[in-house]
C-alpha cells in the first residue's frame, strides 16, 4: 500500500491548497462534536467545492481505502460527523459548496448545494415569495447536506413532514466515487429500488449528499403563535386533538414544554420572559398560519379556538403574540432549551418517539420511573406533541462532577430510558440519527431482520467500508434483543 504521504498528496491534487489542509490547528475545530462527547483525529480535512471534486476525492479514497468522515455545520446531536481517534481517516468538509443553484417558485422546487445553511436557504426564498417549511434551533450552522443526511424533522413536521417528505431530488457521490444524478423531482419513478430514501438518513455510510431538490411552499401571508398553560401532559393531547380536529389544514406547531425546561431558559438565555403572569405546570406554544390571502385570518381563528378549548377545561391560560417580535420571542423560548439546559448542569439527552396516542402517558410515566430509579435524577420531557417527538433530558444531581457522572451513569440510564420507549412502541431515534452515541442501542434492540437489512445494504454498497465507518450500522457482534 502506498504510504501516506502519496496519498495525500494525491488527495491535495484533488482539491488544489484553497481545499486541503493537514494544519492541525485549521482541523481542530471540527474534530469535537456539539455536545462535546467525542473528539477523533484526522490525517486530513478536505473541503471541495464541486461535486467533481468530491468525486476525485473518493476515487482517491476508494483506491487506498481511506475513511471518509463527511461534515456540514458540525451540529449534529449523536457524534456522526465526528472521526474516531486513529487518525487514519480524512475529514470532509462539504462547507465550500454554498450554492443554490436554482430556484423555481412556480414549481415550488429549488436546488441547494449540501454545505447551503439553512438559514442563508430561508432568507433565499423570501424574495421569491417562497419558504422551506423546516426549521430548527440550530437553523443558523445546520447545512442542508447533513439535514438530508439524518432526515431531520423541527418543529414543523406536523403538517409537512420530515426531510424524507421535503426531499424531491438527490445528487450523491458513491463509495467508489461514481456520481448519482437523482436531481430530477419526478412524481412517479418505478425504476425499482429508491436510491435516494437510502441515502436520505443514511449518516453518510453509503455515499455522502452534494445536493438536494427539496419542496418549497408559499410564503406566509401571516401567523398567529400562541402560549399556552395546560396542567398535565393529558391535557395538552386533548387540546392538540382538538385544535388538530378542528384547523389540521392551517396548524403547523405544536410544542409541549414543562415548567421546568422554560426555568432553565429564563435563568441561562438572557431577553427571555415568560409569556404568562403566573407560573403553569406544563405549556403549549401553537402556531397557525395562512398561506393564501383569502384564509381565514390566523388572530381570529386562534380567539375563536382558544375560547372553546376555555370552555372544554383544554387551558389554565393563555396569551397571543400581538406582533411578530412577541412571536419570535415565543418559539425563542422553545428553541433555546437545549442550550439552557447544557448551561444547567450535565443531562442526558434522549431524542425518542413514541405513538402520538401514547405521549402524553409516556412522559408522566417515564419520568419518574428514572427518577425513582436513580437518585437525585429530575427528568424533563418536552417535544412535538403532533409528531410523538419527545426530547427526555435525564438531569444530574446537583453540584454532581458533569463527566464523571455522565461516564458512570450513561451506561445505566440510557438502555432504561431506551427499553422504556420500546416497551410503548416507539423508536430510540426521532430526528438526530444514530451516529456512534446509539449504535449500540440499535444494535441490542433491534430485530435480527431489519438488523440484517441494514448490514447488507451497507456491505453491498460500501465494501471496503471507507464511507463514515463506525456510524449508523450496528457490528455484527452487537446482537439484538431476544
Amino acid at each position: 500500500m502506498p504510504s501516506t504521504d502519496i496519498w495525500l498528496e494525491k488527495l491535495n491534487g484533488a482539491v488544489g491548497s484553497n481545499g486541503f489542509s493537514v494544519d492541525a490547528d485549521d482541523i481542530a475545530p471540527w474534530l469535537t462534536d456539539w455536545r462535546g462527547r467525542y473528539t477523533g483525529k484526522a490525517a486530513a480535512m478536505l473541503s471541495p467545492a464541486s461535486t467533481e471534486e468530491v468525486s476525485a476525492i473518493v476515487k482517491i479514497a476508494h483506491e487506498h481505502e481511506i475513511p471518509i468522515v463527511p461534515q456540514g455545520g458540525n451540529s449534529g446531536m449523536v457524534g456522526g460527523a465526528t472521526p474516531d481517534d486513529s487518525g487514519h481517516s480524512i475529514l470532509l468538509s462539504l462547507r465550500r459548496m454554498n450554492q443554490i443553484r436554482q430556484i423555481d417558485a412556480d414549481n415550488q422546487l429549488a436546488i441547494c448545494d449540501a454545505g447551503v445553511i439553512l438559514q442563508n436557504f430561508h432568507e433565499a426564498l423570501e424574495p421569491h415569495g417562497q419558504r422551506f417549511p423546516l426549521t430548527l434551533g440550530g437553523k443558523g450552522s445546520a447545512t442542508i447536506g447533513g439535514l438530508v443526511s439524518t432526515n431531520a424533522g423541527g418543529t414543523q413536521v406536523l403538517r409537512h413532514g420530515t426531510m424524507r417528505a421535503l426531499v424531491a431530488g438527490i445528487e450523491a457521490v458513491m463509495p467508489d466515487g461514481s456520481i448519482y444524478s437523482g436531481l430530477a423531482a419526478l412524481k412517479k419513478d418505478n425504476r425499482g429500488y429508491d436510491l435516494k430514501q437510502l441515502l436520505i438518513g443514511g449518516e453518510g455510510t453509503l455515499g455522502i449528499v452534494t445536493a438536494a431538490t427539496l419542496k418549497t411552499c408559499p410564503a406566509l401571508v401571516d401567523r398567529c403563535v400562541a402560549w399556552i398553560g395546560v396542567d398535565s401532559p393529558q391535557t395538552a393531547y386533548r387540546l392538540f386533538q382538538f385544535l388538530n380536529m378542528e384547523e389540521n389544514r392551517h396548524l403547523e406547531g405544536f410544542e409541549i414544554v414543562p415548567a421546568s425546561c422554560l426555568d432553565a431558559v429564563l435563568r441561562h438565555i438572557p431577553d427571555t420572559r415568560s409569556p404568562l403572569a403566573e407560573t403553569t405546570p406544563w405549556n403549549v406554544l401553537i402556531e397557525i398560519v395562512r398561506d393564501q390571502p383569502d384564509a381565514i385570518d390566523p388572530r381570529e381563528l386562534v380567539e375563536s379556538l382558544l375560547e372553546k378549548a376555555f370552555e372544554r377545561g383544554l387551558a389554565v391560560d393563555a396569551t397571543i403574540a400581538t406582533n411578530e417580535t412577541q412571536a419570535d420571542a415565543f418559539w425563542k423560548l422553545r428553541e433555546s432549551i437545549s442550550e439552557a439546559e447544557r448551561a444547567d448542569g450535565p443531562a442526558l439527552q434522549h431524542d425518542i418517539s413514541v405513538p402520538v396516542h401514547k405521549m402524553a402517558d409516556f412522559i408522566s410515566d417515564a419520568g419518574p420511573e428514572i427518577e425513582a430509579a436513580f437518585a437525585g435524577t429530575k427528568v424533563a420531557a418536552f417535544g412535538h406533541m403532533g409528531d410523538g417527538n419527545v426530547h427526555f433530558h435525564v438531569k444530574g444531581p446537583e453540584g454532581v462532577q458533569s463527566k464523571l457522572w455522565m461516564d458512570q451513569h450513561a451506561v445505566k440510564i440510557t438502555p432504561m430510558v431506551h427499553d422504556l420507549v420500546m416497551q410503548s412502541g416507539g423508536s430510540i431515534s426521532a430526528e438526530h440519527g444514530i451516529g456512534q452515541n446509539k449504535r449500540e442501542e440499535l444494535g441490542r434492540l433491534t430485530d435480527d431482520a431489519q438488523l440484517l437489512t441494514l448490514r447488507s445494504i451497507k456491505t453491498a454498497l460500501d465494501p471496503k467500508n471507507i464511507m463514515n465507518p463506525g456510524k449508523l450500522v450496528p457490528l455484527a457482534s452487537q446482537r439484538s434483543a431476544p
